[in-house]
């Protein structure tokens, strides 16, 4: 591990570690970032398909403080969370054999949870967080079956803990899907090192997904989607003086370690052969990538339409980012 030293330091010195941690605090207790009224799904955009019935129906059954304020946030970030959880348990059944799971820095870990619930022991999940709020929340209503979680930052669970770890051995041989859901952006805009260590727990054929907001060379549309997440979504749940406050405390400060698509897609050449874009929200995306072509056809297979009003989507969807023979 002394080859990530440095990195180690980094991480230890981050945003999301030090001057946001209050915020992070104070919203996984509820003390905070409260929406007016609970994230609510638009089902119009549903297909008729009975894992999303039963997703759906869960999920908001699970959910704790920081989840209610996350799904809130962004447009139709919880249609897609149901959306991706279905792929991922319809992977799941397509495949030989249990998959392993490992959801980084999501809160109180609900998606993992609620796919490990309904799984009936396909899929072990692993969640994370530094949080001792998020801790709580994930142990709310009781231990989970086939879910657990690791207290503490994405870096401090190295393959050494795995490892060492009881509790954590089920994951030893590493994990079938990996998902970064806006993590890295809280830490820095060093997505090498943050690919290459996380990437140590993925299993050769495994599936990277990275949910990230994506900062772009033209400032004014990227503000431009801003303002239409602010006002045409985020203005249903917060008040205006809300999301001035979160945009003072807590989107500066994560807009500098924003990187561009670009940018991703020259650092994921690096360890994946094969990516795709798979969701956009303005300037949200959601990647898939993977060494497996086989693996992440079957995953996109398996993927319905994304849930979102078009007015929100800014490219034709699924697009490949690049591919390598």
């Amino acid at each position: 591990m002394h080859d990530f030293d440095d990195f180690m330091e980094e991480c230890d010195r981050a945003p999301r570690l030090n001057e946001l941690s209050e915020f992070f605090s104070t919203t996984a207790a509820g003390h905070g970032g409260i929406p007016i009224r609970p994230p609510n799904l638009d089902r119009r955009l549903f297909p008729l398909d009975a894992t999303f019935r039963r997703f759906s129906a869960l999920h908001p059954l699970r959910q704790g403080p920081f989840d209610q304020h996350y799904l809130s946030s962004i447009p139709y970030r919880f249609e897609e969370e149901c959306r991706m959880g279905c792929a991922i348990l319809k992977y799941a059944r397509a495949t030989k054999g249990k998959l392993n799971l490992y959801t980084l820095g999501t809160a109180e870990g609900t998606m993992a949870r609620v796919i490990a619930e309904l799984g009936n022991g396909r899929i072990e999940t692993l969640s994370c967080s530094p949080n001792d709020e998020n801790l709580r929340n994930f142990y709310a209503y009781g231990v989970p079956p086939h879910a657990m979680f690791f207290h503490g930052p994405f870096h401090h669970l190295t393959p050494q803990k795995i490892q060492s770890d009881e509790k954590l051995k089920t994951f030893a041989n590493g994990f079938d899907i990996i998902v970064e859901d806006t993590t890295f952006q809280m830490y820095s805009p060093n997505r090498f090192d943050q690919i290459r260590f996380v990437s140590q727990h993925l299993k050769n054929k495994g599936l990277f997904i990275v949910v990230e907001k994506f900062k772009r060379e033209d400032d004014e549309e990227y503000r431009r989607r801003e303002r239409q997440k602010d006002h045409g979504f985020k203005a249903r749940f917060f008040s205006s003086s809300d999301i001035r406050a979160k945009e003072e405390t807590v989107l500066t400060r994560m807009n500098r370690s924003e990187v561009t698509l670009e940018e991703i897609a020259e650092t994921m050449r690096h360890f994946f052969k094969h990516s795709f874009v798979t969701w956009n929200s303005g300037n949200f995306h959601t990647l898939v990538s993977s060494n497996s072509a086989d693996n992440l056809e079957l995953f996109l297979s398996k993927l319905c339409p994304a849930a979102i009003p078009g007015e929100y989507v800014y490219v034709d969807l699924p697009y490949r980012l690049y591919s390598f023979p």
